[in-house]
């Protein structure tokens, strides 16, 4: 007589594979988001785009907007920089225009701003941005609230008190 429990077993595990697999961001981590949003290393960021490529997520535009701008200020060529940075920021504001009551694109729209060069003029909505982090920042979630904490403590315009 024939076993069924190993072979159940493997089915149950496929199915749960498939399902995770499906949902919306699915293989995207944002503590690395975050972590390469932290960092100068064009490697690291170029991994977080690759990953938001394949990802289903509904903040997807906002992030990658926000790592193209960052990335415009790591490479070395002008055109690049410019056209990096305008990509990103088209997929930002798009972003925050399709849903404005998400914080979360304040809080990375204003990191954006606050070191982005005066010649790309991107710096319009600081104090908007801060007063949204502000008024929201209990509801965000813990992730997102301590990556604002981190931001903070470097921040010229953002303390939080």
């Amino acid at each position: 007589m024939m076993n069924f429990k190993p072979l159940m077993s493997l089915l149950l595990l496929l199915s749960f594979i498939t399902v995770k697999g499906n949902m919306p961001g699915a293989g995207f981590d944002k503590s690395a988001f975050y972590n390469a949003l932290a960092s100068d290393n064009m490697e690291t960021i170029n991994s977080q785009l690759t990953a938001l490529k394949t990802s289903s997520l509904t903040e997807k535009e906002a992030y990658e907007g926000t790592l193209l701008m960052k990335k415009a200020g790591l490479v070395t060529k002008a055109s690049d920089k410019l056209n990096l940075f305008k990509a990103g920021r088209i997929k930002l504001e798009t972003a925050i225009k399709k849903d404005k009551e998400n914080s979360e694109y304040s809080f990375l729209r204003l990191i954006i701003q606050e070191h982005a060069p005066k010649i790309v003029k991107y710096n319009n909505n600081i104090q908007t941005d801060v007063t949204a982090i502000r008024s929201s920042y209990k509801t965000l979630p813990p992730l997102v609230q301590q990556a604002i904490i981190d931001y903070s403590k470097k921040s010229k315009v953002l303390k939080l008190s």
